[in-house]
C-alpha cells in the first residue's frame, strides 16, 4: 500500500543523521508492506490532488499550528479536502488535524510532556486490539484543548484528555504520543532539549520502561489497510 507522509519538520541538531528522520521512522514503525512517498509540506510541498493518493499521515513538528507560517493555511485547506483518503496524524498532525477540522489547540499551562507517558484507551476502534492502557513516547507543549465535531476520544490521559481521536465524518485518526520515536531517540531528543523540559532526567529514565510503540504501529496498519 502506498502512504504519502507530509514531513512538517525535523530531528533538531544532527539527530536525522543518527537516527533517520521522520518519514524514515514511520517507514520502519509501518513495516515493508507500506511504499512511502514523501512530500515536505513544511517547504510548502502538497500533492497537487487531495484524492492522488488512499492515505496520508502527517508528521510532528518544532511548529505550533496557530504560528504565522506561510504553509500552515494551505495544509490545513488540504487536510480539510482529503475527505476521502484515510489519514494518520501525530503530535502536530493530530493537533493540525484537530484545528483544520473545528477544534482549538494551544501551548498548555501545563508545560512540557516529555518521556514515556501512559494513556487510558476509552474508547476502542475496530482497528484496536485491547482496551488495556498503553505507554508510548510523547514530547510536546501544545494540545487539542478543545475537541473537534464528529470525533471520538480514543485515548486520554490526565495531561493529556484528547491523546487519542478517531473522526466520524472521515477516515480519519490522530494521536498526541510518538510511537515512531525509539526510546534512544526520544531520550537524545529530551537531551537536546535539557534546559527547558522539566525534570528531563526522570522523563529520559522513564523511556527504559517497556513500551507499546509497537502495538500502536499495529493500528495504524490495521486502520490504513481497513
Amino acid at each position: 500500500m502506498k502512504v504519502a507522509i507530509l514531513e512538517t519538520g525535523r530531528p533538531p541538531g544532527a539527530l536525522a543523521e543518527e537516527f533517520g528522520d521522520y518519514p524514515a521512522m514511520f517507514a520502519d514503525l509501518l513495516g515493508p508492506e507500506f511504499e512511502i512517498e514523501r512530500f515536505g509540506a513544511a517547504a510548502g510541498q502538497l500533492p497537487d490532488e487531495p484524492a492522488a493518493h488512499a492515505a496520508y499521515l502527517i508528521t510532528g513538528s518544532p511548529a505550533g499550528v496557530y504560528d504565522p507560517l506561510p504553509w500552515i493555511e494551505p495544509l490545513c485547506d488540504f487536510i480539510r479536502s482529503a475527505q476521502k483518503s484515510k489519514m494518520v496524524g501525530v503530535c502536530f498532525g493530530h493537533q493540525i488535524m484537530a484545528d483544520a477540522l473545528g477544534g482549538r489547540v494551544e501551548k498548555s499551562d501545563k508545560g512540557w510532556g516529555a518521556g514515556l507517558h501512559e494513556y487510558d484507551i476509552v474508547r476502542r476502534e475496530g482497528w484496536m486490539d485491547g482496551d488495556e492502557a498503553i505507554a508510548v513516547p510523547a514530547s510536546h507543549q501544545d494540545q487539542v484543548v478543545i475537541q473537534p465535531p464528529a470525533t471520538d476520544v480514543i485515548a486520554a490521559s490526565d495531561f493529556t484528555p484528547f491523546a487519542g481521536l478517531a473522526w466520524t465524518d472521515r477516515p480519519a485518526i490522530s494521536f498526541q504520543f510518538h510511537p515512531e520515536f525509539s526510546p534512544a531517540f526520544a531520550k537524545a531528543l529530551i537531551e537536546q532539549r535539557y534546559d527547558i523540559v522539566p525534570d528531563p532526567d526522570t522523563a529520559i529514565a522513564s523511556l527504559g520502561a517497556p513500551n507499546d510503540n509497537a502495538r500502536v504501529g499495529g493500528w495504524i496498519r490495521r486502520f490504513l489497510q481497513a
